[in-house]
């Protein structure tokens, strides 16, 4: 720090100022007031870092004297807030207070899943009953086709023992929690490909890995076991785990087992425990509709054919399905399909639409709206959304 005088003025500078420098155009002073103000400026760093620290210790010795008291109160505090979680959640969507005890059973009336009733957008959840216990009930078989609820049935079960256990109340109107020691869950199909293993290979490692830990007191989910091979070895597999899960000699654990094997729906009559269940159905004609709700006994169907019909399997694909299913269920040999002529404006380019988007589209161009009566507008337009739905 210093004070700074051209040449033509350094004449004029008072006597007390100290001269510093000397540069071709000016000349550089300082005072003793200067040199105290440079030092406490230049100073002043390394002081607020001494400062700094012995306030940070003084705080840290002080929050260590009281250590006990500042973990308790977070432990309240942390407490407090899962409870009024709880609290809330439970409060908003209508949960009720399950009875937990030791009795080894699992008693669910009108049992919802917590998290897929929230994502309906105002759709009812169908609701279903529940009864697991270590005598009669030990082992449910569900079947029934896919995407009709097998799954989130068997989810909301370990969901709501689990909710029940960590002192939440459940998503039912009543219920009866027989304290488990574990939940195992074997669901989905994915592949390890940086360890080299396969969807197969990953289903049976954790299989095995459930075999091994659970014990009579566990609550197991098994969504298809064995369907990552072929039909004969997967069927086997699945037979020897429902087996080897029902017998009291060997684990005796309370389970729920979904397949598509209905092979395996003759164990209830073979093991005790052993029940079925299938997830009912409505047919009408070609087009199915599911209900949603758990029912006793085994599926007629898996009804495979007509879900890939919803989900938008080109129709010739389905027919052609429906064709050999038949040949399959008759005995007899596999025809090839006959490959039908292609017609003369088709060019076998990709359409850039959908089918029925396209002929909804012609419809509008073709449609004149100044000659339709009210009535005919909601006619046409009644015909057109069931097209596009198509």
């Amino acid at each position: 720090y210093y004070i700074e005088i051209p040449n033509a003025f350094r004449d004029k500078a008072p006597e007390e100022y100290i001269r510093k420098q000397t540069l071709t155009n000016c000349e550089r002073f300082i005072t003793p007031e200067l040199k105290v103000l440079e030092g406490r400026i230049l100073g002043a760093h390394d002081k607020s870092i001494q400062l700094e620290t012995h306030l940070f210790d003084q705080v840290r010795k002080e929050v260590s004297e009281q250590l006990s008291r500042v973990q308790a109160t977070a432990a309240a505090i942390a407490q407090l807030d899962v409870l009024l979680s709880f609290a809330s959640v439970s409060v908003a969507n209508g949960y009720n207070r399950p009875l937990v005890n030791l009795s080894g059973k699992i008693i669910l009336k009108e049992s919802r899943h917590p998290v897929v009733e929230l994502l309906l957008d105002g759709a009812p959840f169908v609701p279903n009953d529940v009864l697991l216990d270590q005598d009669e009930n030990r082992v449910l078989i569900i079947t029934g086709p896919n995407m009709a609820g097998k799954s989130t049935y068997m989810r909301q079960i370990a969901l709501i023992v689990l909710m029940a256990q960590i002192g939440c109340f459940v998503p039912a109107s009543s219920a009866e929690i027989g304290v488990v020691d574990s939940i195992f869950t074997r669901v989905g199909a994915s592949d390890n490909l940086s360890s080299g293993q396969s969807t197969f290979m990953v289903e049976m490692t954790e299989v095995a890995d459930i075999l091994k830990n659970a014990t009579s007191r566990s609550l197991l989910i098994l969504d298809e076991i064995g369907r990552g091979t072929s039909t004969f070895d997967g069927m086997s597999i699945a037979r020897a785990v429902l087996e080897y899960v029902a017998d009291k000699r060997l684990l005796g654990a309370k389970a729920l087992f979904a397949t598509h094997y209905h092979e395996l729906t003759e164990l209830e009559k073979l093991v005790k425990g052993v029940k079925n269940y299938n997830i009912a159905v409505k047919k009408r004609g070609d087009d199915i509709t599911f209900l949603r709700r758990i029912v006793r006994g085994g599926a007629d169907d898996s009804y495979g054919i007509e879900v890939a019909k919803l989900a938008g399997v080109p129709q010739k694909v389905v027919t052609r399905a429906k064709q050999v299913l038949k040949e399959l269920e008759n005995g007899k040999p596999v025809t090839t399909a006959k490959r039908p002529a292609r017609d003369e404006g088709e060019t076998g380019q990709l359409a850039l639409t959908p089918p029925n988007e396209s002929e909804v589209m012609e419809r509008l161009k073709k449609m004149d709206v100044n000659t339709l009566t009210p009535i005919e507008c909601m006619n046409a337009l009644f015909r057109l959304s069931e097209l596009a739905r198509k």
